[in-house]
């Protein structure tokens, strides 16, 4: 089976390629320069010359705080994925890496389920792409949304991701700062990939699914948690105080579907990541620790 994967380069796309799905199917992750997503002539060619069976569309143009170019950013994100759908009359199968933004970051309710999308549209480009995605996936039986609301592992951006953040901080002595403490979802990169195994290899009832660990966690919790692990007493400095809102998905429709998904506990992911972050020290840069973004 030949799958097409966006976003290769990036912090997903990376992953995936050294995971198991790599040596299970034949995975194409073309470079910029080998592919233009905004080329909707060069898309169609790619898909044919290849074969294409599935895509797994994981890239996007993002609009977080450390994004290089964070304009036009709906206008980038949906036509890539108009650009990748369009082919679906030769391709069997599209799986987009979503978000939880989907629901409109104003109107959060914690466990989220998929049924509240469509109660609220986004203001933020970001979300808004992902809501327009969203509404087209609904009437397109071959295309399915995973929405993820946090997830971490090696290769993430650790100037702002929390966790990847908290563990450089620990490994250099630098003070684990929280700007206020909430309650997360937290995926382990690791524990997509059956995810999305189960999802090239089966058809979906649904259109859309929450890729959601089973529990919540407090950013602080979390704090202490890797401090234990780097076995350092270093201050845990919280900017705001109080409870910010929460960010968390309801995964029942996924589990119940998908019965033998398990997640990893995120404490031993920590784990995992920490000694990984520890043996590839010399990739981390400390000045982008010492100023929060």
């Amino acid at each position: 089976m030949n799958i097409l994967l966006t976003g290769g380069s990036g912090f997903l796309g990376k992953n995936i390629r050294e995971s198991f799905l790599a040596q299970k199917y034949s995975l194409f992750a073309p470079a910029h320069k080998e592919l233009e997503l905004m080329d909707e002539f060069a898309v169609r060619s790619y898909c044919i010359d290849h074969a294409i069976d599935i895509i797994i569309h994981a890239a996007a143009k993002p609009g977080h705080r450390n994004a290089k170019d964070p304009t036009n950013i709906f206008y980038w994100n949906t036509r890539m994925f108009f650009n990748l759908a369009r082919n679906l009359d030769i391709v069997r199968k599209m799986i987009i890496i979503g978000s939880g933004a989907i629901y409109d970051m104003r109107y959060y309710l914690p466990r989220m389920k998929e049924e509240y999308f469509g109660e609220h549209v986004p203001v933020d480009e970001h979300g808004l792409s992902k809501y327009v995605i969203g509404k087209y996936s609904e009437h397109h039986d071959r295309i399915i949304d995973l929405r993820i609301f946090g997830i971490f592992g090696k290769y993430e951006d650790y100037a702002i991701r929390f966790i990847s953040n908290m563990i450089c901080k620990a490994i250099f002595d630098l003070p684990l700062t929280i700007k206020q403490n909430r309650r997360f979802d937290y995926l382990f990169v690791e524990d997509l990939m059956p995810v999305l195994d189960y999802f090239i290899k089966y058809e979906s009832r649904h259109h859309a699914y929450n890729v959601t660990p089973d529990e919540s966690v407090e950013l602080y919790w979390l704090a202490e948690g890797i401090r234990e692990i780097a076995g350092k007493n270093l201050p845990i400095v919280v900017t705001n105080q109080g409870m910010g809102m929460e960010y968390s998905g309801d995964n029942n429709r996924l589990k119940n579907e998908a019965r033998g998904i398990k997640f990893t506990p995120i404490m031993t992911a920590i784990g995992k990541l920490f000694e990984w972050y520890n043996e590839n020290r010399h990739l981390i840069d400390r000045k982008l620790l010492l100023i929060d973004k």
